[in-house]
C-alpha cells in the first residue's frame, strides 16, 4: 500500500502515476540505455525520461542528452555511440558523495595562508 501512494504523490521514486498514464496513453518508447532508463517520444514531439533508479538528470548519457534536448548528432536514429579504449563509462554527479573531488582535500585547511603581526 505505502508504494502505490509513493507512486501516486511522490515524483522522486521513478514516476508518478500520472507520468505512468502519459506514458501508456501517449508515449512510444525510443529506447534505453546502459543504466536501464527508458526515453519515449509522444506523436506531438514531447520527450521524455523514465529512470530506472533514483532520479537525477546527471545519469543522462551523452548520447540520450542530445536527443533530449533536440541537439542533431550523427547517433539521432540509432542512440550508439562508438566508446574508445581510452573513455571512461558514464558517472554521475558525485558532489556530496564520499567520492566528490575536493582539490585540496589532503593539505591542512586550517593552516593559514598568513601570518599575523603584533605590535
Amino acid at each position: 500500500m505505502l508504494t502505490l501512494l509513493k507512486k501516486i504523490f511522490t515524483w522522486w521514486n521513478q514516476d508518478t502515476f500520472g507520468t505512468r498514464l502519459k506514458t501508456i496513453f501517449f508515449g512510444k518508447l525510443v529506447g534505453s540505455d546502459e543504466l536501464g532508463n527508458k526515453y519515449y517520444e509522444s506523436k506531438n514531439g514531447k520527450r521524455w525520461v523514465i529512470y530506472a533508479n533514483t532520479i537525477d538528470a546527471s545519469k543522462i548519457p551523452v548520447e540520450w542528452y542530445s536527443w533530449m534536448h533536440f541537439t542533431a548528432n550523427k547517433i539521432e536514429k540509432t542512440h550508439e555511440l562508438k566508446k574508445y579504449d581510452w573513455q571512461k563509462p558514464h558517472q554521475s554527479n558525485l558532489t556530496g558523495t564520499e567520492k566528490a573531488y575536493y582539490p585540496n582535500k589532503d593539505k591542512d585547511g586550517i593552516k593559514k595562508k598568513y601570518s599575523s603581526w603584533k605590535q
